[in-house]
């Protein structure tokens, strides 16, 4: 795919970590060989994580991300440090800039071991190479010497006194260390092609729906437009649920839900599968016939997220919610909230209604997402969309640790409607784990 073709969410996420003045802006506007970030010789320039969707050959489409300094200060400083760290989360390859003059410190140590307990790829990149007495730059060359004391003498950090090879096991192994100069040039083209090994994205087998679909079969998605609706387009996961199907050689038909029943009784040929937005589950329901597949956008994204089975074992932790509990809503994205927005107005509304109870609801979007899940009794999270997998993965280990359930808009709808193994039927182990329907919407 091209970089128009690719959302964010499938792309490798290349993030820039580092203390302050060390170069992290400098080598990003390096390597991409354009002024993506700010570059200022103040330290703490960059005061929050900035994204730029790009493409970098020789890897592709791509997600370059700048970071603030992890070793900056004050109040407002380890509020940029916690989002540097939280950046982790979706970065699919670490780039740890060090600058080579002053040396690593404590700080780098720290981030350096939270890369790996991530098992995230990481380069460590000696920043400033051109500041040295020696150019000696080549794997098993001498480590060089700064051309002057730094400022501030620190002690030496036990197992930190040279780079860690990249894609190496060993931490901060001196046989290959990787000098670079963002000034110069000198090293960039070494480590594009270390990104480019390190993000070369797995093949991944996973389908949104063509593995569902034959050629030539009929897909039914169903399109609800109404005041929350974007006005002049289809939403994301609907955009890329129409190519994966004809990406199957099969034929999608798109409709409102007002339309389905009289769409369904003059297609001439039963259809393989209807997808409907999750808001209007229970209609769809209604009007496919039984021997028809039905799903929902927001199932189909659990699955190709990776995360549908945790999610469909956690609906049923709404039978548990009770008056005062609190309920954390969680959209991927930051889109305008429209007056009958599905996560803050029908959500909250339908739960209410299904259990009876009044419980407090906790809304968040974007990247914002929660350390401490514990005051929550339930997680209801979007279909992730705009999310990448590593990051969804994340957050639903944070609260499998935790032990508070987690699922998903889509798949609790289908629950409180009792339809959720029908909609999921296309996917026979999942319909197997969360059992006969109890109810019927």
């Amino acid at each position: 795919m091209g970089m128009n073709d690719t959302p964010s969410a499938d792309r490798v996420h290349i993030g820039f970590f580092g203390k302050r003045n060390a170069g992290k802006s400098s080598v990003l506007n390096a390597v991409t060989g354009q002024d993506l970030a700010v570059v200022s010789d103040v330290r703490g320039t960059t005061t929050d994580p900035v994204s730029k969707a790009m493409e970098l050959l020789p890897l592709g489409p791509v997600v370059m991300i700048d970071t603030p300094g992890i070793d900056d200060e004050g109040e407002l400083g380890a509020l940029r440090v916690k989002k540097s760290y939280q950046t982790l989360n979706k970065t699919d390859v670490a780039v740890l800039v060090v600058d080579a003059a002053a040396g690593p410190g404590p700080e780098d140590l720290e981030l350096f071991g939270r890369i790996r307990q991530k098992q995230i790829p990481v380069v460590v990149a000696y920043n400033k190479a051109d500041t040295l007495k020696s150019a000696a730059n080549q794997p098993g060359g001498p480590v060089p010497e700064p051309t002057a004391e730094p400022a501030e003498q620190k002690a030496p950090v036990p197992g930190l006194s040279a780079p860690q090879p990249w894609g190496g096991s060993q931490p901060w192994d001196a046989t290959q260390p990787l000098y670079i100069s963002a000034r110069t040039g000198q090293g960039i083209a070494e480590l594009k092609e270390r990104l480019a090994q390190l993000g070369k994205p797995q093949e991944n087998s996973r389908r949104i729906v063509a593995d569902l679909l034959e050629p030539m079969d009929l897909a039914v998605l169903v399109v609800p437009i109404d005041s929350a609706a974007p006005k002049g387009r289809l939403i994301l996961p609907q955009q890329q649920t129409i190519r994966d199907v004809l990406e199957a050689s099969a034929i999608a038909v798109v409709v409102k839900d007002t339309e389905l029943k009289e769409t369904l009784s003059g297609l001439g040929k039963k259809p393989k599968l209807v997808i409907t937005d999750s808001q209007a589950f229970a209609r769809v329901s209604r009007e496919t016939p039984e021997d028809v597949l039905l799903t929902s956008f927001s199932i189909l994204f659990a699955r190709y997220k990776g995360n549908l089975a945790a999610a469909a074992a956690g609906a049923r932790a709404v039978e548990q919610v009770g008056d005062g509990d609190q309920v954390l809503i969680c959209e991927g994205c930051t889109h305008h909230r429209q007056c009958e927005d599905i996560g803050t107005v029908k959500l909250p509304r339908w739960i209410r209604e299904y259990t009876g109870a009044e419980p407090e609801f906790v809304f968040i979007s974007g990247t914002a997402f929660p350390d401490d899940l514990s005051p929550y009794r339930l997680v209801v999270h979007c279909g992730a969309c705009m999310l990448n997998e590593r990051e969804m993965k994340y957050r639903l280990k944070c609260a499998q640790d935790q032990g508070v359930p987690m699922t998903n808009y889509g798949i609790l709808i289908a629950y409180m409607q009792g339809i959720l193994q029908r909609s999921v039927q296309a996917f026979p182990d999942i319909a197997a784990l969360v059992g006969p329907d109890a109810r019927r919407g």
